[in-house]
């Protein structure tokens, strides 16, 4: 008799194929570091520019450290992820430094997996691997790397990597297939062997159905962009599309989810109306982009969208600050000064979420405040 696995997958090339990828993922003994401790908490995950060089890597981890953040997350744009991910854990000793998220498709699987599990062995246990797929014109034109369907191979490249995994622990025979990867090859000399620590969780991100389903069938933590952050939506269209993934693939486990909204918040009202308007500026540009419409469309707002593509191709770069309006910026911003914002992110997202990213102060002035409102978050 079929399992339900196997009756969702199919008895096609590319069903087997998939079963293999998704038996890997629920074979994994992985999970997601520091579960939920309380009701009413939230781990803090603190972010990184992408311009940031490796030379202030280092300080800016330590001060992250000391602002009390549990997480620290470092982005794939400018720089190399893993190399910025090393300098981070060389600088810490209690921070676990998560990738949001290293560019997957620019690489091989076993090169993701060596490198993850070298920073894992490295910072005794406080690593994360992330990944992500990029988008189409990147991964073909920047990085001179084939494109095909973007969750199904990133569902494969995830089997991959915990196939990879299972070798390096386990000692197991590498023999892995699916529609995009094949390994079988892993001779003695070039096995890394087992870590005490065992092997770095996998965090995913996503926006649309397809990938957020994909996150719930091989993923164990799910990192959200800042356009499908706000919390209802979390609540009622992305925890729902984890859930269904969960199910097909016949794991038994809760994702892990990192709200990931803009945050707006300062010393007083000037601060944060500074930042809501630099919020909106930012999803102007974000906005624009049709594969970033899921939340606007469950909102009702899929005109927007369309009309900022629209301006974008017009060149009319003035007038496309009025389509994000004030109702827009409140749904997807969280706004509030220091002494209010940590009461209203516990009251948004405490349900949905495991951990949120806030983010660092701009000036330094301000951090024994910041450090306030993490320690609230954290349930202190």
């Amino acid at each position: 008799m079929k399992t339900s696995l196997e009756r969702a997958t199919g008895d096609s090339p590319r069903g087997r194929l998939l079963l293999n990828a998704l038996q890997w993922a629920k074979r994994s003994r992985v999970t997601p570091e520091d579960p939920k401790e309380s009701a009413t908490m939230l781990k803090v995950t603190a972010t990184m520019g992408a311009n940031v060089p490796l030379r202030e890597i280092i300080p800016h981890a330590k001060r992250v450290e000391s602002l009390g953040y549990d997480t620290l997350s470092v982005a794939e744009a400018v720089h190399d992820g893993m190399l910025s991910s090393m300098a981070a854990l060389g600088a810490t000793s209690t921070l676990r430094v998560s990738q949001g998220v290293l560019v997957a498709f620019a690489r091989s699987p076993m090169l993701a997996a060596q490198g993850a599990w070298d920073l894992q062995d490295y910072s005794g246990g406080r690593f994360q691997l992330g990944l992500g797929t990029q988008v189409k014109g990147n991964i073909i034109g920047r990085f001179g790397m084939p494109w095909s369907a973007p969750a199904a191979r990133l569902t494969d490249y995830v089997g991959a990597v915990r196939a990879c995994f299972d070798t390096f622990q386990n000692n197991a025979p590498l023999d892995f297939e699916s529609e995009s990867y094949r390994l079988n090859r892993m001779q003695p000399f070039f096995n890394p062997g087992p870590l005490e620590c065992g092997a770095p969780s996998i965090l995913m991100g996503a926006v649309g159905p397809l990938m957020t389903r994909a996150v719930g069938k091989v993923g164990d933590a799910l990192q959200t962009h800042p356009t499908n952050s706000e919390a209802r939506y979390l609540r009622e269209v992305t925890r729902p599309r984890l859930e269904e993934g969960t199910r097909e693939a016949g794991r038994n486990l809760r994702i892990e989810l990192t709200a990931g909204p803009m945050i707006a918040t300062g010393a007083n009202a000037k601060e944060v109306e500074a930042e809501m308007q630099a919020a909106r500026e930012a999803l102007v540009f974000t906005l624009s982009t049709p594969a970033y419409w899921p939340a606007l469309e469950y909102h009702g707002w899929r005109d927007v969208g369309e009309k900022l593509r629209q301006y974008t191709r017009e060149g009319k770069w003035a007038e496309m600050n009025d389509l994000v309006t004030d109702e827009i910026l409140r749904t997807f911003v969280p706004a509030g000064t220091y002494d209010e914002i940590a009461e209203i992110l516990l009251e948004e997202y405490d349900d949905v979420a495991e951990r949120i990213l806030f983010p660092v102060p701009k000036d330094p002035k301000n951090d024994a405040a910041s450090r306030a409102v993490i320690e609230k978050l954290q349930g202190g």
